[in-house]
């Protein structure tokens, strides 16, 4: 069985790549570039160019070039590589006739906990959106961010005192909101300073939240662990790394309690294995990063299902709205969707990843290019969010 065909789609705001073999067998996988999403397309082509010919089935070996043979690295080519370890997997899992969680070692749970996604721009939103996502069954509540969701074109200002004293109130109402058989994973989307998270954080600790997720800006580990070690909130970080060497300094430098692997920017399921296993041996706890198409969504639940060391996963809502197409959902991307019930999602056993791009989809729903945009402080200089 031989490479015959790989291309790059770009559909809507994501970024695909489909190889297809000599007998017409072909699998997917999504690149998670984000921003660089034009350039990881081009890479996956510039990669196809080597892959035509080889056996898909040789996946590490692939993995191994594509990863090495990279001399510079980031978003763009890691997103490339994801796309087509998955697609790799995908073309195998069909070869054998199994799932891929069953090549992957095997089945070590039948369904897998997910959190969903809240967005608000007020309290009232924040707490009239989170008891309808308990409503629907979700027994946890993420992308909880107690700056709220205000827009990039929204100058900031605010007291230190007021920022710090709205956002630990608005957990707490979260709190009130859904009770105590809801967990709650705080996104701070890298909106503080150390020093800051730090307070912020033992402002809350009352209401118990599963974790706090990036509570500072990326690239610091040290910076990180000095907020793991001053918190009484388990800190969840990683979404923004991209290669195993990345998490083992994260690892090594207790920089973190929980890892966000990005199944899309670390190399696909075999890049994501290999980082499990080094947070395994630190007794530490994944949550997989998730906040794409239903394509990510089928690679992600494969993932969890085959790793031990699994906490929750994340789930953006398969019948949410494309970005560039209005009245249409990114459920139509797929031919088939995973949907939770209960809070959990069950581990399917269709080979593969268990879905297909529908028909034309790249046709249907073309590419739309995504801004270069930072949010300002009142006096012009740059905000993280």
């Amino acid at each position: 069985m031989k490479i015959a065909k790989v291309e790059a789609l770009r559909v809507d705001r994501y970024c695909y790549a489909r190889i297809t073999t000599e007998d017409g067998l072909s699998g997917i996988g999504e690149s998670g570039a984000f921003g660089a999403l034009d350039a990881s397309a081009a890479q996956i082509k510039t990669f196809g160019e080597f892959l035509m010919g080889k056996d898909p089935l040789d996946i590490e070996h692939i993995w191994q070039t594509l990863f090495r043979g990279s001399y510079f690295r980031g978003a763009a080519v890691m997103g490339a590589i994801s796309a087509i370890d998955v697609a790799l997997w995908d073309i195998a899992g069909k070869y054998y006739g199994v799932p891929v969680w069953r090549l992957l070692g095997g089945k070590c749970r039948n369904k897998v906990r997910v959190y969903c996604h809240v967005h608000a721009r007020d309290n009232e939103e924040l707490t009239k959106n989170c008891k309808m996502r308990v409503a629907q069954g979700y027994t946890a509540l993420g992308h909880l961010s107690p700056f709220l969701d205000r827009p990039m074109s929204e100058p900031y200002e605010s007291t230190y005192v007021k920022n710090l004293e709205d956002a630990a109130g608005r957990v707490h109402l979260m709190r009130e909101a859904v009770g105590n058989d809801t967990d709650l994973c705080i996104e701070l989307h890298r909106r503080s300073l150390p020093a800051e998270a730090v307070a912020l954080i033992d402002s809350i600790k009352d209401s118990h939240p599963l974790f706090v997720e990036d509570p500072i800006p990326p690239g610091n580990n040290e910076a990180m662990a000095y907020v793991v070690r001053h918190s009484k909130v388990p800190i969840a970080t990683g979404e923004r790394l991209h290669t195993i060497y990345e998490f083992q300094d994260l690892l090594d430098r207790q920089a973190t309690n929980y890892v966000r692997v990005s199944l899309t920017t670390v190399g696909g399921f075999t890049g994501a294995k290999k980082i499990a296993a080094m947070a395994e041996g630190r007794m530490c706890p994944i949550v997989p990063h998730n906040p794409l198409s239903p394509v990510c969504t089928a690679a992600e639940i494969q993932f969890c299902a085959a790793i031990d060391n699994l906490l929750i996963c994340e789930f953006p809502d398969p019948d949410g709205a494309l970005n560039g197409q209005k009245g249409h959902k990114k459920s139509e991307l797929v031919t088939s969707c995973l949907y939770p019930e209960g809070g959990y999602v069950a581990v399917p056993e269709t080979p593969g990843i268990g879905t297909e791009l529908a028909e034309e989809v790249e046709k249907r729903f073309p590419a739309v290019p995504v801004p270069v945009m930072c949010r300002l402080n009142a006096d012009g200089s740059i905000r993280d969010q």
